[in-house]
């Protein structure tokens, strides 16, 4: 069984999205982040309750064995990780890591101007810069606090 899918169908059908999830490193403990894509101020305590108590329910039927389940916010700084991700939060301020080099770097930080062809676009103070979405290791918005 693949604990991802499981997750990301049952959170999927409580209408919210399954933005990341993490397994401590014995497998332990699962931290689910949700989201809700047109809920006014985010996710809240209730949200955290419900998908909480649903996967609960859920991993016990599966027989999946852990000890711990955390749900929570994706935060500030977002996981951006899917196709529709990188086009929904175009015009926003991302930081990002790839995997592989290019022109010797691996870090950018940019505004994210959404998918070209299969390629990550991203304004930098330097101009503009197409990165290969499999070359993505990991993608976060930047908070905006001004």
């Amino acid at each position: 069984m693949d604990l991802h899918n499981l997750l990301e169908k049952t959170v999927n059908g409580l209408g919210y999205e399954l933005v990341d999830l993490e397994l401590s490193p014995k497998g332990r403990t699962l931290r689910v982040f949700i989201d809700k894509q047109d809920k006014e101020g985010g996710i809240d305590v209730d949200d955290c309750v419900t998908v909480s108590n649903q996967l609960s329910r859920v991993l016990e039927v599966e027989n999946v064995d852990y000890d711990r389940l955390e749900v929570s916010s994706p935060g500030l700084d977002r996981p951006v990780k899917k196709p529709e991700d990188f086009e929904r939060f175009a015009g926003q301020d991302i930081q990002l890591r790839i995997r592989m080099p290019l022109n010797g770097r691996r870090n950018f930080q940019g505004e994210l101007l959404g998918l070209r062809d299969g390629k990550v676009a991203l304004r930098l103070d330097s101009g503009e810069v197409e990165l290969d979405l499999e070359n993505i290791e990991k993608a976060r918005l930047v908070p905006d606090f001004g």
